[in-house]
Parts: C-alpha cells; sequence; structure tokens
C-alpha cells in the first residue's frame, strides 16, 4: 500500500502543474511530437523538456525517438491510478455520510 501511495503522490505532484496539465489534455487527442507541444508554451525547449521529463518518470507518458523527432504518447492506464483513487475517496465519503444520515 505505501508503494501505490507513492505511485499516486507522483502522479498527483505531475497533475499539479497546469502546463503538465495542458500536455496530458493535449495527448489525449493522440500522439504528438515535443516540438508541436512545446510551441504551444511560453517557454524555452529546455524549459519545457523538464515538464516531459516529471511526466514520463511519473509514467505519464513515454516517449519514442524515430530519428531526430521524439514523439509523445499518453499513457491512458496510469491515469486509472487517479480514478481509482478518487472512488475509493469517493466510498469513504459516501460511507460516513449514510452513518451520519442513520445517526441523525
Amino acid at each position: 500500500m505505501a508503494n501505490y501511495s507513492a505511485e499516486v503522490d507522483g502522479v498527483f505532484v505531475a497533475l499539479a502543474d497546469p502546463t503538465r496539465r495542458a500536455v496530458v489534455r493535449h495527448l489525449g487527442h493522440g500522439p504528438t511530437t515535443v516540438g508541436d507541444l512545446a510551441r504551444e508554451f511560453p517557454m524555452t525547449l529546455p524549459s519545457f523538456l523538464k515538464h516531459v521529463r516529471t511526466l514520463e518518470e511519473t509514467g505519464l507518458i513515454h516517449t519514442v525517438k524515430t530519428g531526430r523527432v521524439r514523439t509523445c504518447v499518453l499513457n491512458r492506464e496510469r491515469l486509472t491510478l487517479v480514478d481509482d483513487w478518487l472512488a475509493q475517496q469517493r466510498r469513504i465519503w459516501e460511507q460516513r455520510t449514510d452513518r451520519l444520515e442513520q445517526f441523525v
């Protein structure tokens, strides 16, 4: 459970940044090159690559290099960590409100 918690924490940390959330949102439409992604953000390419690395380290995306072009692909399965965590929290709070309802 501790390892699972660390994984969820890493994903939430990665998604806490608006630039990285925008990248994930964009990649939801399909794979895109780093260059095309970077053009959308007002920062230097090395700064943007730090965001790509963070997303890659948490497993939210992976990159494939073909020649000089690096393409980013969203790992949709990794987002299930967030979905599972939220579902678990929702169940906990629903149980609490059910008990409160019974008490009242």
